[in-house]
């Protein structure tokens, strides 16, 4: 993952990133539920989808009878060899409420059913972020009373094979539903998606929200649309493996490594305070991997330390802080799992659950694995503390006992992968996505890319076919796709050139192109640097909508700024021509700013740039023969160029040059 980039001077990250990243193994094996009589996508207060037969299914003794009716509508089907029973029946018209009756060996009802549109609402941290944690959102919150927009949202489950049964139930939306679950409740961006549809189309709709934070697009594909791309190969191979052997669906390859070679990790864990470490070498921490002969090689080493807390244990909020190791720590207390990251450049900052201290003696242990040469903790000796609820404070520099678990210096095999959080090829397709197929919906939003965006070319493979096994897998035909293309993030760069954040906008503005019934909402002029999860988020919502009211709901309103078609050259330039030019270019700010040109050489100068008419004119004194352009091109561009609708300029280059370190 690209973590190296997130961080330059200042940059933070949000509450919802850094918790999908610091999870458990237990935490992301979701147990599998038993198979109900329905599915639990279907529920009072769930939204139909409109205009097609809607599929209902569940579970019964092979042979069973089945009947579903909706206001006089009414369908029948038998339960197959393996218990599975599906029966699909068209819908009564829009709006609501009804009934809806299943009979069969069992009975089930469902109330305050509407009928409307269906939206999935798929991605990563950016579409999970909540309304309650977005800009104004709690003030939103208060006034979201809204018993026409109903809300779903999947639980987090890992799964190396189809998982049959979500999560999750249908809410009403209003103030004491939007703001309920983490990072600040149901997606912003989703929520302001379907306001804005609502108050143009004047339906009741249905959100579905299925994503998770850190996950990259390949988890939530199959391993048949995957089976094309060799990179992936080994990983799918090694899945397969997992999977024949029954393994917990932990989603990372590196927990499934601790589990085979870490003798710390099994059974009553090396984290327990009865175990003997006497035999155990006495080390300093910061420190200890010279001690234990292990400091330029990789290794898992567990330390333990002692300490006292008075008789009365403050009452209070406690936490654990080591700053950042290099490279995952697990964390006990007192034999209790605290915590684990493995990402170096977040700083561990542990909650202590109530009941875990208590007076007298106490225990931490630490198990960390260590990838690079030196020393795993990188931080200063004074940051490494316990904080008490009444602000005091326990010293955990100095001495600890320690030893080494797994010396992985070559021939050890080392893990595929050095997360250990879910980020393996289709763990999220098979946990999240196939117990929800075939529901009848409209079509799908989707806010992804950041994990990707190491491997900018490999995402130009892997979005379309990530559509199309959505596609495939719903049996719905084309259903409309709307891309979120990433917002700007990270400082801006000096000079122009390369950058994996474009490219990433690049593979989604060409997914957006090239497959049918797709769309791009562009956020070039939304984000923040210093943290890649920015809180505006209702303009992207918003933008979102836009896509559908112009591409599903036949609005005629204008939903993309200005498109690059061609370039022409002219003396000591080139001149870009532009689509969707809606009431004319303009620039917003003082400069028209982000644009850059290359000569022959293919080196890249900021640019002298002009609006003329329906064309932009760009030059440079120091190229003085422009072959090639670029606009935005970077991470964190200045969006300056808009259209008469105030939509943001696509980034875009006229070049086709390769780049130069990415894919």
């Amino acid at each position: 993952m690209l973590v190296a980039q997130f961080f330059r001077s200042g940059i933070t990250v949000s509450a919802a990133f850094a918790a999908a990243l610091t999870c458990s193994a237990g935490e992301t094996a979701e147990k599998a539920p038993q198979l109900p009589f329905l599915s639990p996508i279907f529920g009072d207060d769930m939204v139909l989808q409109r205009g097609k037969p809607n599929r209902f299914w569940g579970w019964a003794n092979p042979g069973e009878k089945i009947r579903v009716e909706i206001e006089g509508k009414a369908a029948n089907g038998i339960a197959a060899s393996d218990g599975r029973w599906s029966v699909a029946v068209d819908v009564p018209p829009v709006g609501g409420p009804y009934v809806v009756r299943i009979h069969g060996p069992q009975d089930a009802y469902l109330h305050n059913v509407l009928v409307g549109d269906v939206w999935l609402c798929g991605g990563q941290s950016n579409m999970y972020l909540g309304v309650g944690a977005t800009n104004d959102g709690e003030e939103e919150i208060k006034t979201a009373d809204h018993p026409d927009l109903r809300l779903y949202m999947v639980a987090r489950r890992t799964a190396y094979s189809r998982a049959e049964v979500p999560v999750g139930s249908w809410k009403v939306c209003k103030p004491a539903t939007l703001g309920v679950g983490g990072a600040g409740g149901f997606s912003a961006v989703a929520y302001y998606f379907a306001r804005k549809v609502q108050r143009e189309i004047h339906l009741p709709i249905g959100l579905v929200e299925d994503c998770v934070g850190g996950s990259p697009a390949e988890s939530w594909m199959s391993a048949a649309s995957l089976s094309g791309m060799g990179e992936l190969e080994p990983q799918n191979a090694a899945i397969e493996t997992l999977r024949s052997k029954g393994a917990p669906a932990y989603g990372s390859f590196l927990m499934h490594w601790l589990d085979e070679y870490d003798p710390g990790a099994k059974g009553d864990t090396w984290g327990d305070p009865s175990l003997d470490d006497g035999g155990w070498k006495i080390v300093d921490v910061p420190g200890g991997f010279l001690e234990l002969g292990v400091e330029a090689s990789p290794s898992v080493c567990w330390f333990r330390r002692e300490f006292t807390l008075p008789d009365r244990v403050p009452d209070g909020d406690a936490r654990v802080f080591l700053g950042s190791i290099e490279k995952m720590d697990t964390t006990y207390i007192n034999g209790r799992w605290i915590g684990a990251s493995s990402w170096v450049e977040n700083p561990r900052a542990y909650h202590i659950p109530p009941g875990v201290l208590r007076p007298g003696r106490n225990l931490i242990a630490l198990r960390v694995f260590k990838v690079k040469p030196g020393d795993g903790f990188l931080a200063k000796p004074d940051v490494l503390r316990i904080e008490l609820g009444d602000g005091s404070l326990v010293a955990l520099a100095g001495k600890w006992r320690g030893v080494v678990s797994v010396d992985a210096r070559p021939p050890h095999r080392l893990p595929m992968d050095f997360e250990n959080y879910a980020t393996m090829p289709t763990v999220f397709y098979h946990g999240m996505i196939e117990p929800l197929a075939p529901l009848a919906i409209t079509g799908v939003i989707w806010y992804q890319g950041e994990a990707n965006a190491a491997r900018p070319l490999q995402y130009r493979k892997l979005l379309p076919g990530l559509i199309a096994d959505w596609r495939s897998l719903f049996q719905q035909g084309d259903i409309p796709f709307y891309i979120v293309s990433l917002p700007a993030f990270m400082h801006r760069r000096n000079e122009p050139g390369d950058d994996g954040w474009a490219e990433v906008r690049e593979a989604q503005a060409l997914a957006a192109r090239s497959v049918p019934n797709a769309g791009l909402a562009v956020t070039i002029d939304t984000g923040d640097a210093d943290n890649i999860h920015p809180r505006e988020k209702k303009v992207v919502g918003e933008r979102l909508a836009l896509c559908a009211l112009a591409g599903n709901y036949h609005v005629d309103v204008t939903c993309s700024g200005p498109t690059f078609v061609s370039a022409e050259p002219v003396p000591g330039g080139l001149k870009l021509h532009f689509s969707n030019a809606a009431g004319g270019l303009f620039m917003r700010g003082q400069d028209l700013d982000a644009f850059s040109v290359a000569g022959p050489d293919r080196k890249w100068r900021w640019a002298d740039a002009h609006i003329s008419g329906d064309t932009v004119i760009v030059s440079s004194s120091s190229v003085p023969r422009p072959v090639a352009a670029r606009y935005a091109w970077e991470a964190n561009p200045a969006a300056t160029l808009f259209n008469g609708a105030g939509l943001p300029a696509a980034p875009f280059r006229t070049d086709d040059w390769p780049f130069s370190d990415s894919g």
